[in-house]
Formats: structure tokens, sequence, C-alpha cells
């Protein structure tokens, strides 16, 4: 190989190796960035949540859209619902009908974030006004997510506005009727897998 090839063989594998750098830069850049409900500052997720619970597919597809993958996959809402009645009811209320916190099972929000699985990530995570402290350090991100699940399943109004359903989801969404769960819907749960595709 003469010198001019040598030339073009080395400018041409730097290009390479520059857009590979480039390529890896911009996805690992891709990563949410998460913000206290309440001062906007960037929660430090990676150094507070426990360390299980955090390389599961549904995770790391959260960390880098936002968007909460286990919503409305019956098989994650049991373990939604148990996390939900442990660290929740007992001020949001059973069925997330309010207690000394809001309701969470209607349209309104006290935090209007919180109709996209982010923000109600980061109230979950970062704690809020009031007496909702941050939860970050105490649930695994796998389990807040099927929490997440949890809430967003317990809806009883109409979910035109929920932004936290694709139109797909919208147009199957049943509002939550506790009778029917415990009739049938938990037992159908219990027997279904809690994976989201591709995992």
């Amino acid at each position: 190989m003469g010198l001019k090839s040598k030339l073009k063989f080395t400018v041409a594998a730097a290009g390479l190796t520059f857009c590979a750098l480039v390529g890896l830069g911009t996805s690992a850049g891709a990563q949410e960035v998460f913000r206290n409900t309440v001062t906007g500052e960037a929660l430090d997720v990676e150094g507070q949540a426990p360390k299980e619970g955090r390389d599961t597919p549904a995770v790391k597809q959260f960390m880098q859209t936002g968007v909460d993958p286990y919503v409305e996959v019956a098989g994650c809402l049991p373990k939604g619902e148990e996390i939900y009645l442990e660290s929740c009811s007992g001020c949001h209320g059973h069925l997330g009908e309010g207690k000394v916190g809001p309701g969470l099972n209607d349209s309104y929000w006290t935090y209007p974030k919180n109709t996209t699985d982010k923000g109600l990530f980061e109230t979950i995570f970062g704690g809020a006004n009031g007496m909702m402290g941050p939860h970050g350090q105490d649930l695994e991100l796998d389990n807040m997510l099927k929490l997440i699940a949890w809430i967003r399943h317990i809806q009883k109004d109409d979910v035109a506005d929920a932004d936290w359903l694709s139109d797909e989801q919208k147009k199957n969404f049943k509002p939550f009727d506790i009778k029917a769960w415990e009739a049938t819907g938990k037992a159908a749960a219990e027997k279904a897998q809690c994976k989201i595709s591709g995992n």
C-alpha cells in the first residue's frame, strides 16, 4: 500500500471512529433529565436510587423516554397495587380517592406535570409540598414504574386528556372498577407476565 493510500485509509478510519464516538455520545446523552417537582433542581436518580431494580429493560427505556412501559401491562399491576397499598394508601386512600394527600384516581392533578409518567415519577422520587416526602431512596426504580402503572390503572374519570396513555390505550381503557378487579381482574393479572415487548 502506497503512502497516499495509507493516508486515505488513516483519514477514513479516523472519520469512522469520530462518527462512532459521536453516535455513542448522542446515545448516552439521550437520557431524560428528571427535576424536583417543587424546586426544579435536577434529581440525582443515579446516586440516590437503590442499586437493585435499575437494570431492567423497562427502567432503561423509561430513563431514555420518560414514558412508563408498564402502564396497562396487566401482569405488572398486582405488584404495583401491593407497593401502592404499602407506601401510598395511608395518605392517598385505598383506591386513590384522597385522604391527607390528594386523590390520584381522577382527572385533577395538584401538579399538572403529573399527567405525564415523567412528571409523576419526579414527584414520587423527589417529593413535593406538604407531607409528600421523597421516595427515591426507598423504592427500586423498576418497582416505582409498577407503582406508577397501578396509579394510572385506578383512573376512574374519562381518559380523553390522559397524557400517559397512547391513543390505542385510550380506546381500550375502562374506568377502574374495584369489584371487577377483585372478582376477576387481579387473578387474571397475577397469571400474566410483567413484560414489555422486547424483554
